[in-house]
């Protein structure tokens, strides 16, 4: 009995799904026998390897989707990923910029799916960079996801609190002032942004902060220590 190669592949998405990583990659490898170049079969094969830890077959795969298909974007974004995981940030990267270039709309800059997928890979990244100790790279990462996704304030709160570490108040104070102005029921955001204004050196302004705060959720964690805090420096 003759099977397609269109229902092969959707059983290997199945078996995907459930996290049969090694069905689905025979039974996508099935399907490569045949002589099909479908795109979006090298494309599950990878991420079945990438999942089973097999990190240069997931390459070699990603790489020949996009070949099949340059403007493969998921393609190029799991290659980079896989890239990061391997310790090769300089091709990351790049395969992050790949994806982003083709992804370009006209005179709208990117579709919202793509620059949300987009933005958390680059989080993820930052994240990786931060755990490393590469706090310049952590949020040249987190600068980008918070321009493709502005509208993504725990990313640009994350972000905020990575400037903060690197002494950078100001602009984590930029940050978060940007997110309150759109997100305003968010206390851990106000918190931060009172030690924002006391690490540079307003003291005033961030007992202000605080204090409004500390009124609107009285019982906010770390409000009374930071308040307590100021006064005992004032």
């Amino acid at each position: 009995m003759h099977v397609s190669a269109d229902y092969l592949l959707a059983q290997a998405r199945e078996r995907f799904a459930v996290q049969d990583y090694h069905g689905a990659a025979h039974l996508v490898e099935e399907v490569l026998a045949t002589g099909h170049r479908f795109a979006d079969a090298h494309q599950l094969l990878g991420l079945a390897y990438a999942f089973l830890g097999q990190y240069e077959r997931a390459l070699e795969e990603f790489e020949r989707a996009v070949s099949i298909n340059p403007r493969y974007v998921e393609a190029h974004i799991h290659r980079g990923v896989v890239l990061s995981e391997i310790g090769r940030s300089d091709d990351a990267r790049a395969a992050f910029q790949a994806a982003a270039a083709e992804t370009v709309v006209p005179n709208a800059g990117f579709s919202r799916p793509v620059a949300a997928r987009l933005a958390n890979q680059h989080a993820t990244l930052g994240e990786a960079y931060a755990e490393a100790g590469g706090l310049p790279e952590a949020i040249e990462q987190y600068r980008r996801a918070v321009t493709l996704g502005p509208g993504f304030h725990d990313l640009r709160y994350r972000l905020a609190r990575l400037l903060l570490d690197a002494g950078r108040p100001l602009e984590a104070r930029e940050e978060l002032e940007t997110a309150l102005a759109e997100h305003h029921d968010f206390p851990d955001a106000v918190a931060l942004l009172g030690l924002a204004h006391y690490l540079a050196g307003d003291a005033t302004a961030a007992r202000e902060v605080w204090s409004r705060c500390h009124s609107r959720w009285p019982h906010h964690p770390r409000i009374g220590a930071y308040l307590a805090m100021a006064e005992r420096l004032a």
